[in-house]
């Protein structure tokens, strides 16, 4: 994830984000004194859920100010700044645990290859993540704006990595995993404050397209953004984004 985010908006008006991520704790159903990884904590919330249930956890993120707010949440928890791609702990895992952070990571074997070698024989990997597709209106319309504003669409300034489900499962198979069960799904998802909610989650979650983009003409590249998506995803005074998830659970043979 990018290094500038901010924890605060992320803990309060993109609170979605991990308050989804409960379902798949509960298919973690993490055990007492079991040792589980939080790869991509944010700022902790579901490192804690985990916590709770008595798994001794630690959550590692690459944007050392998630992990500064996740200390500040839960400083009885263990947090490191750590690269999804290049980690290593000399202790194995019962498990890996992962929300809504492996689409930000654009080195998918090697970050299967990190998954799997700090997993035990036997230990679990359960992540969701956009899939195919994941915000494909929303990602249409901002290369539409930027295109009628004038400015250059570079691939590389598209931060994502939305694997089909197919393509992801055989990744985590060549890496010696088996996937014991995997499911790409529609979960159209409600945003926060009303009319501004789209705006905030651009400049949250999307930023990195407007790089070409001067600074004093983001508001209006997104708000003709805004004009192209409103017949379709603003009604009942809020915007939805159209999130297609990809939830994974494999083994480590």
């Amino acid at each position: 994830m990018d290094s500038t985010w901010n924890p605060t908006r992320y803990d309060t008006e993109e609170s979605f984000v991990w308050k989804y991520g409960a379902d798949v704790v509960e298919i973690l159903a993490p055990r007492r004194g079991e040792r589980i990884l939080d790869l991509g904590c944010g700022t902790g919330h579901l490192t804690a859920q985990i916590a709770a249930a008595g798994a001794i956890v630690i959550g590692i993120d690459n944007s050392p100010d998630m992990i500064e707010q996740a200390r500040h949440n839960y400083p009885q928890l263990r947090f490191e700044v750590a690269d999804a791609a290049g980690f290593h702990f000399e202790t194995a895992f019962d498990a890996v645990f992962s929300n809504a952070a492996l689409h930000w990571m654009k080195q998918p074997r090697q970050v299967a290859a990190c998954v799997y070698a700090a997993l035990r024989s036997g230990g679990r990997f359960v992540a969701e993540f956009g899939g195919k597709d994941n915000i494909k209106a929303i990602t249409a319309a901002l290369n539409q704006a930027i295109r009628a504003a004038g400015y250059p669409i570079e691939p590389d300034f598209n931060p994502w990595y939305f694997p089909a489900l197919g393509e992801y499962a055989a990744l985590l198979e060549e890496q010696g995993f088996m996937v014991t069960d995997a499911a790409l799904f529609d979960r159209p998802t409600r945003l926060d404050k009303g009319e501004q909610g789209l705006q905030n989650w651009i400049e949250m979650f999307g930023g990195e397209f407007l790089k070409s983009v001067p600074a004093d003409q983001h508001l209006s590249v997104i708000r003709d953004v805004e004009d192209q998506l409103r017949p379709d995803q603003y009604h009942h005074a809020a915007w939805w984004v159209d999130y297609k998830r990809l939830r994974i659970v494999a083994c480590k043979e």
